[in-house]
C-alpha cells in the first residue's frame, strides 16, 4: 500500500491558517471527513482530543501528528495541512507547527495501514522532505512529492534491519535500542528514524527495535546486545528489560528520541550511562514522564493490565455455572433443588465445580497482574497471594485448634500468641472478612509497591546477591509483608463493616419497611459484586428464607405477612443481583464508545450471566472503572429492589435467575423490576461513564 492510497485530495489543504491548536484540530477532522473515511465524525473528533489529552502529538521539528483509532472511522485515511505561518501547537520543542498529518485507523484486525503510516512518520524526519511539502504549489505536486519519497525509501522493515551490529568489526561504538509509544503509530518510528540520523552523524553504529501496533520489529538478539557498548530505550510504553542486565542503559521518553537524539548520542561517547541492574524499579521509573495524564494513565494502565487477564476467567467459568443451572432446571429441579440447585445432577454439579473454580481465581489473578504491570515478574506471587487473602478473607484460619485460645495439650497460649488469635484469626462471631474484588484491587496496588520498595532498599545489596533477589528476597519479603497487611488490617476491617451491615438490615426488616429493606439489599448486591457487601446481602436474605421455614414448621402460611416478608427480602436481593450484568451489557450495544472493543465483546456474555444470578460478570467493568460503573450498578439494582418490593415480589429459592422463577411471586412485575433496574444502569452510564481508551 503506497502512503497516497491513504491521502485523498479533497483531505489536502495547502494554505491552512489556524489560530489555536483547537482550531487546526478542527480544520483536520474536517478536512478528514471530506474524504469520507468517517462514520461519525463527531466521535472521531473526540477521540482525537482525547488523544491530545494523554500528551501533545506535536512531536517538534515543525510536525504534528494527532491520530484517533476506533469504530467511529470507516477505513484508514490521512488528512494534511501545511500551515506556512505556523500555529502554537504546544509542541514538545515548544515551537511553531508547519506541517500536520491527521491519522484516521479503524479498529479492525487488519493494520496493513500501520506499516504505511509508520514509514510517513519516519519520513517527515528528513528536513528535505519537510521542505518540499511546505513549497509545493498544488495538491496534484504535494502528492508527487510524497509518493516520490515514498518510491524512494524501503519498508519500515527494510530501512531498520540494514542496522544491524552483531557481526560489525570497524571499532566503533555500538548501540541497540528500543522505542515504543502507547498507541505505536508514530511517536515510535519517529523516535526510530531520530536515533538512526543522530547515530550516523556521530559515527555510531545501532540497531533499533521497534515495538509498535503491528508488534515488535527487528527485534534485538542477544548477539547483538552482547556487541553493543550501550542501550537506548526512549519508550512511554512497558518495554522488556531484563534482557538488558548488566548493560549501560540510557531510559529515556519517547520524545526524547525524537528531538534530544544527538544528546543521547553524546552520553553514550561520555559512558556515563549507568549499568542496568535489572530491578524492575528501575524499569518503571522509564515510564515516568512528565507529559499530561502520565500519572493518571499508568494508574489505569495497570488496573486494566489486572482486568484484561481477569475477564477470561470471569466469562468461562461464569457461563460454565450458568449451564449448571439450566440443566438442573431441564431435569425439574428448578422450583425444588432449594441451596443445592446447580448441583444436583452429576453434569451440573460437575459444570459448577469448574466453573466455580475458574471464577474463583478471578480475583487472584485481578491482583497479580495489578503487580505484575507495577512491578513486573517479581510483583506477580506477592500480587496472587494477597489476591487469594481477599477473596478467602481469615476463615480458613478459625479452623486451627489454637484459634479457640488454648495449644493442641490444653496450654493456655502466652500474650503475642493470643493478639494473634483473637486479631487475625477469625472467630465464630467475627463475621464475613472476605473482602472480593475491591479488596483485590487494593491487594494488586500494595502488592506492587510493596515489591518496588523492596527493590529499592535491596538496590545497595553487593551485586553477588542479585540472583537472591526475584528468587528469595522479594517473594519471602513481599508476600508476608502482604499477607500481614491483610490479615491485621483489610480482613478484620471487612468483618466489623459485615457486623454492622447485618445488624442494620435487621432493624429494618423487623420494623416492617419492605420497600427501603428492598432498596438497600438491591443497592448492595450491586456495590462489590461477590464481595463483602454483597454477600452480607446475599447471608441475610438466605436467613430470612431459614426463618420463614420455620415459621411454616411453627404451623403460619406462605401467604402469612411474617412468611412473605422473608421471601420478599430474597426476591429483592436475586433481582438486585441480575441487574448489573444485564444493565452494563445493554449499555455496551447503546453506547459502544463507553466501552474498550473487549468488554464489548463480553456484552452477551454478561446478559447470560445476569439471567443466572451471577453478579460477578460486572465485575472486569467495575475495576476497570469503578468511580463511574459502581454508581451506576448501585442505582440501578437499588431501583429493581423497591420495585420487586414495592410490588410484593417472592422468591422461596436462594439461587438460579431465570432457572427458578416458577418459585417467583408476581413473576411479570418482577421482570418489569429486573428491566426497569437494568434500563437505568445502562442510561446512567451512557451519561456519566466516559469514553473507553482502546
Amino acid at each position: 500500500m503506497r502512503i497516497t492510497e491513504l491521502l485523498d485530495k479533497r483531505s489536502v489543504s495547502l494554505d491552512a491558517a489556524p489560530k489555536s491548536k483547537s482550531e487546526c484540530l478542527d480544520m483536520a477532522v474536517e478536512l478528514m471527513d471530506k474524504s469520507g473515511k468517517l462514520a461519525d465524525k463527531e466521535a472521531y473528533k473526540k477521540l482525537v482530543y482525547a488523544r491530545e489529552e494523554e500528551s501533545t502529538t506535536g512531536v517538534g521539528e515543525g510536525i504534528a501528528i494527532p491520530h484517533g483509532k476506533g469504530d467511529s472511522v470507516k477505513s484508514p485515511g490521512l488528512a494534511a495541512m501545511v500551515i506556512k505561518d505556523g500555529v502554537d501547537y504546544e509542541a514538545l520543542d515548544d515551537e511553531p507547527v508547519n506541517i500536520l498529518f491527521l491519522i484516521a485507523a479503524p479498529d479492525t484486525k487488519d493494520n496493513v495501514h500501520l506499516d504505511v503510516l509508520s514509514k510517513l512518520s519516519m519520513m517527515l524526519m528528513d528536513e528535505d522532505f519537510r521542505k518540499n511539502l511546505i513549497n509545493a504549489k498544488s495538491v496534484d505536486e504535494f502528492l508527487e512529492i510524497i509518493d516520490k519519497a515514498d518510491e524512494e525509501r524501503g519498508s519500515v522493515d527494510e530501512s531498520l534491519a540494514e542496522t544491524s551490529i552483531a557481526d560489525d568489526n570497524s571499532g566503533s561504538l555500538k548501540v541497540v535500542a528500543v522505542t515504543s509509544c502507547p498507541t505505536g503509530i508514530a511517536h515510535t518510528y519517529m523516535a526510530a528514524e531520530g536515533l538512526e540520523k543522530a547515530a550516523a552523524k556521530a559515527g555510531i553504529k545501532i540497531k533499533i527495535e521497534t515495538r509498535g501496533s503491528s508488534g515488535a520489529k527487528n527485534v534485538l538478539t542477544a548477539e547483538d546486545i552482547s556487541a553493543a557498548d550501550c542501550v537506548i530505550v526512549t519508550a512511554d510504553a512497558k518495554v522488556p528489560m531484563d534482557r538488558f542486565k548488566g548493560k549501560k542503559v540510557i531510559q529515556r521518553k519517547v520524545a526524547d528520541g525524537i528531538n534530544k537524539a544527538d544528546e543521547l548520542m553524546g552520553i553514550v561517547k561520555a559512558g556515563t550511562a549507568q549499568v542496568f541492574s535489572g530491578d524492575s524499579s528501575e524499569e518503571s521509573e522509564n515510564s515516568g514522564s512528565n507529559e499530561k495524564g502520565g500519572a493518571g494513565h499508568k494508574v489505569y494502565t495497570w488496573l486494566m493490565s489486572g482486568v484484561s487477564h481477569m475477564l477470561p476467567f470471569v466469562i468461562g467459568g461464569g457461563i460454565l455455572t450458568a449451564i449448571a443451572f439450566l440443566i438442573d432446571t431441564i431435569a425439574g429441579y428448578g422450583a425444588t433443588g432449594g441451596g443445592n440447585f446447580g448441583s444436583i445432577t452429576p453434569l451440573a454439579a460437575l459444570l459448577k465445580y469448574i466453573g466455580g473454580l475458574a471464577m474463583g481465581l478471578m480475583v487472584p489473578v485481578l491482583a497479580g497482574y495489578i503487580a505484575y504491570a507495577i512491578a513486573d515478574r517479581p510483583g506477580l506471587a506477592v500480587g496472587f497471594v494477597g489476591g487469594m487473602l481477599a477473596s478467602s478473607g481469615n476463615a480458613p484460619l478459625a479452623n486451627f485448634l489454637f484459634a479457640e485460645g488454648t495449644l493442641v495439650d490444653g496450654k493456655p497460649l502466652g500474650a503475642f500468641s493470643q493478639f494473634l488469635a483473637k486479631f487475625a484469626f477469625q472467630q465464630p462471631d467475627g463475621g464475613n472478612t472476605v473482602s472480593g474484588f475491591l479488596g483485590g484491587i487494593a491487594a494488586g496496588f500494595l502488592a506492587g509497591f510493596l515489591v518496588l520498595w523492596l527493590q529499592k532498599i535491596c538496590a545497595k545489596l553487593p551485586q553477588a546477591m542479585d540472583g537472591l533477589k526475584p528468587t528469595l528476597i522479594y517473594p519471602l519479603c513481599g508476600i508476608f509483608l502482604e499477607g500481614i497487611i491483610m490479615c491485621f488490617i483489610l480482613n478484620p476491617l471487612i468483618g466489623l463493616v459485615n457486623t454492622g451491615l447485618a445488624n442494620m438490615l435487621t432493624a429494618i426488616s423487623d420494623a416492617g419497611m419492605l420497600t427501603v429493606l428492598g432498596l438497600i439489599l438491591g443497592a448492595m448486591m450491586a456495590i462489590d459484586m461477590g464481595g463483602p457487601i454483597n454477600k452480607a446481602a446475599y447471608v441475610f436474605g438466605t436467613g430470612m428464607l431459614t426463618t420463614a421455614a420455620g415459621y411454616l414448621e411453627q404451623g403460619m402460611s406462605t401467604t402469612d405477612p411474617k412468611v412473605q416478608a422473608c421471601y420478599v427480602a430474597m426476591a429483592a436481593i436475586m433481582v438486585g443481583g441480575m441487574v448489573p450484568p444485564v444493565g452494563i451489557a445493554l449499555a455496551c450495544w447503546i453506547f459502544p464508545k463507553k466501552f474498550t472493543k473487549a468488554e464489548r465483546g463480553s456484552a452477551v456474555s454478561n446478559v447470560v450471566m445476569g439471567a443466572s444470578f451471577i453478579t460477578e460478570g460486572a465485575i472486569p467493568f467495575a475495576a476497570a472503572d469503578p468511580l463511574h460503573v459502581i454508581p451506576c450498578t448501585m442505582v440501578g439494582a437499588g431501583v429493581a429492589g423497591f420495585l420487586a418490593a414495592l410490588f410484593k415480589c417472592t422468591l422461596m429459592a436462594p439461587h438460579g435467575g431465570l432457572f427458578v422463577f416458577a418459585t417467583v411471586g408476581n413473576p411479570f412485575m418482577y421482570i418489569v423490576a429486573w428491566i426497569v433496574g437494568s434500563a437505568v444502569t445502562c442510561v446512567m452510564l451512557g451519561l456519566i461513564k466516559k469514553n473507553a481508551e482502546e
